[in-house]
């Protein structure tokens, strides 16, 4: 009886060792940090007044999506870079710990970094129903041979705003447009308002932003190079700043120096300062985008009208995800987009500029500011880069090269002709370098 109860002993022994052996270890939990990178750009978040601007945005979208996504603990860290260090933010920091796994920006920047090769195509997350909310023109913005690198958001349309005070101090009532109309002044209107000003604005006071201390105001003289309907590209896609009309008008850019259109020493002025010129009222014209609108509280002290030549561009700002060799970061970050596009909430944020989704802009159509306005503004836009590859990102860059150019102009270093030569050699060498080099993601 005794070996009966040892041996039965025994056995149980036997019975729980195996079924501890037996036992598996709980998957370990994958933890995820995903790097979201933006420029600081205001944001009008018309269904959540309390976000400001885009960094507020990803952060409070990335903890919602954090708290929904089941494949991994994912930890969203949102890193925000001024736009003259883009480069260094995207690129500069590819094979790091830093490196972008999904860029927020305007196509026009994150276009070159498809030619990379680290940005993958969206078209596995993006749904039927998603293509066909938004315009075809849009897609193809953010499309190479027929793959689609980049998700459209939203979208800004570029015109100039000038204070209406200003003008009238100056007896220029007459140019003033009525309510939010956006309107076109003939080049001899414009030589004539910026004269009126120059003469009769008090000291400190200036009439027009122009600056050329770095890239930030490639988009912007780029506008004003079409001032004589000058074209830039050729018909094969190439530049032509040598062209007549393009010479005529950077010829007028520098004549606005000595004629007193600019504040002192344009060329090395940056964006900020003529931005804070403008804000403090010693600025009669300044850019203008439904973006930047959220500055200005009330809208009827200010006019709205298109570059010389009746010119206005469009930026489509949006998403990129980036392939850094993390397989898990890579499916988080494709996630993270779906998630985004299929939840309302954060969709119809958009609806404070110009959202892309009808839908969106179905909701929403009563409450955008100057909708109207700019959708019928809309033919007056013109595409100023062509989906241009090696457009930003790198030394030889268009943006790096273009303008130095523009500063010698400014500067009275260069005369037009030798000015529109210097930008053909320097931005087709550019283009050329990035057609030659491009690298698609497989």
């Amino acid at each position: 009886m005794k070996h009966y109860r040892f041996f039965v002993l025994l056995a149980l022994v036997l019975i729980c060792c195996l079924a501890a052996c037996d036992v598996s270890d709980p998957p370990a939990v994958k933890h995820v940090t995903l790097i979201i990178k933006t420029p600081m750009q205001e944001m009008n978040a018309l269904t959540r007044p309390e976000i400001r601007n885009v960094p507020m945005f990803l952060e409070q979208a990335g903890r919602a999506f954090a708290a929904s996504y089941d494949r991994a603990r994912v930890t969203p860290v949102i890193k925000t870079f001024n736009y003259v260090d883009e480069a260094q933010a995207v690129t500069g920091s590819f094979d790091t710990e830093n490196a972008p796994d999904v860029l927020f920006g305007a196509f026009f920047n994150m276009a070159s970094y498809i030619h990379t090769g680290r940005v993958v195509p969206l078209d596995g997350v993006i749904t039927d129903d998603l293509r066909r909310d938004i315009d075809d023109k849009i897609w193809k913005m953010g499309m190479v041979n027929g793959k689609t690198y980049m998700m459209p958001f939203l979208n800004m349309q570029n015109i100039l705003i000038y204070n209406k005070e200003l003008f009238r101090k100056c007896g220029l009532d007459a140019c003033i447009g009525t309510g939010t109309q956006i309107r076109n002044w003939t080049i001899e209107e414009w030589e004539k308002i910026l004269d009126t000003l120059a003469a009769k604005l008090p000291d400190g006071v200036y009439p027009l932003a122009i600056f050329a201390r770095n890239n930030q105001g490639d988009t912007h003289i780029l506008s004003y190079l079409r001032a004589f309907g000058g074209a830039v590209f050729d018909s094969e896609g190439n530049f032509d700043f040598t062209g007549g009309k393009i010479v005529r008008a950077l010829a007028w850019l520098q004549r606005g120096v000595d004629r007193g259109w600019y504040p002192p020493h344009p060329e090395n002025l940056e964006m900020k300062d003529c931005s804070e010129l403008f804000a403090n009222g010693q600025l009669a014209v300044y850019m203008f985008n439904n973006a930047n609108r959220a500055l200005y509280s009330d809208l009827e002290h200010y006019g709205f009208v298109n570059y010389p030549g009746n010119i206005a561009t469009t930026f489509v700002n949006g998403f990129e995800v980036f392939d850094n060799g993390d397989a898990d970061r890579l499916e988080a970050a494709l996630a993270f987009l779906e998630y985004l596009y299929r939840t309302e909430e954060w969709l119809d944020l958009s609806a404070g500029n110009m959202p892309v989704s009808r839908k969106v802009l179905a909701r929403y159509a009563d409450r955008i500011a100057m909708l109207s306005d700019f959708s019928a503004n809309a033919v007056h836009v013109v595409d100023f880069m062509r989906n241009s590859p090696n457009w930003q990102g790198r030394e030889n860059s268009f943006r790096n090269v273009f303008w130095p150019h523009i500063h010698n102009l400014l500067a009275g270093a260069t005369s037009p002709e030798e000015c529109a030569a210097a930008l053909n050699a320097a931005c087709n060498a550019a283009l050329d370098w990035g057609r030659k080099n491009s690298t698609l993601h497989p």
